[in-house]
């Protein structure tokens, strides 16, 4: 996961207002603990999570923890690429956003397994903001990482299909994910917590009693940053917030 430290007015600013900045980061620390949680009952042989800041106690046992390296966010998607390849050279890595908390573990389980795999070189996640949630390399090289994510638009519309072009350009078999919803906004939040009530971020959202009022704001919000990209690269679909696994 290349994730950041869930600080106040450092994550989820998309969410304020209407949240404060505390209860951005605690919205985006639900989120960060059901991904982690997630994650770690899909079988993998490794698991990274580079950080942007200092882990703390959502962080379960298991884990290995890197730093982010690079400047961009594509840049850093690539460099945590080339970390688990290296850490692990020929094995499958799978690159996950943790803007999703509603991710089920049989949704990756069933198809990276040894018996479902065969056949693909890459796994894809759309989201339905026009991003993506989610990455996977059967054969994953520092190299290939930078061909496919150097230079890529982030945080638009567009950038899930320019990572598809991108794939389709490679040569690469894809196996395509079920498309997510991204947690930029309130509204969205809202909609995650629906797909995924009995979630600690679905009681973390319950436990702020937000007004039905911000979701006109959501919505006037969202009609301006139409075709903008999102203003915090740290936050989208693959996003900030992203997990390997291996």
């Amino acid at each position: 996961m290349i994730a950041k430290s869930p600080v106040p007015g450092r994550v989820k600013t998309r969410l304020t207002p209407p949240c404060t900045p505390e209860q951005a980061a605690a919205l985006a620390e639900a989120a960060l603990a059901d991904t982690l949680a997630t994650l770690g009952r899909v079988p993998a042989g490794r698991r990274l999570l580079v950080l942007d800041g200092e882990a703390g106690r959502w962080l379960p046992p298991g884990w290995q923890v890197v730093p982010q390296r690079g400047g961009g966010l594509d840049e850093r998607l690539a460099a945590a690429f080339t970390h688990a390849a290296e850490a692990a050279p020929e094995a499958p890595a799978l690159l996950v956003g943790m803007d999703t908390p509603q991710v089920d573990a049989a949704l990756l389980a069933e198809p990276l397994s040894p018996a479902r795999r065969g056949g693909a070189d890459a796994w894809y996640g759309p989201a339905a903001d026009g991003g993506f949630w989610a990455l996977g390399l059967a054969r994953p090289t520092g190299e290939l990482a930078r061909r496919l994510l150097l230079g890529l638009p982030m945080s638009t519309p567009e950038t899930g299909r320019a990572l598809l072009d991108r794939l389709t350009a490679e040569r690469l078999a894809v196996h395509h994910l079920p498309v997510l919803t991204d947690v930029d906004t309130v509204a969205d939040a809202r909609l995650v917590a629906a797909e995924a009530p009995h979630s600690g971020f679905a009681a973390r959202l319950r436990a702020m009693r937000l007004p039905d009022a911000v979701e006109a704001h959501d919505a006037v919000e969202a009609a301006g940053a139409l075709g903008t990209g999102s203003p915090e690269q740290a936050d989208g679909a693959l996003g900030t917030t992203s997990e390997v696994t291996r």
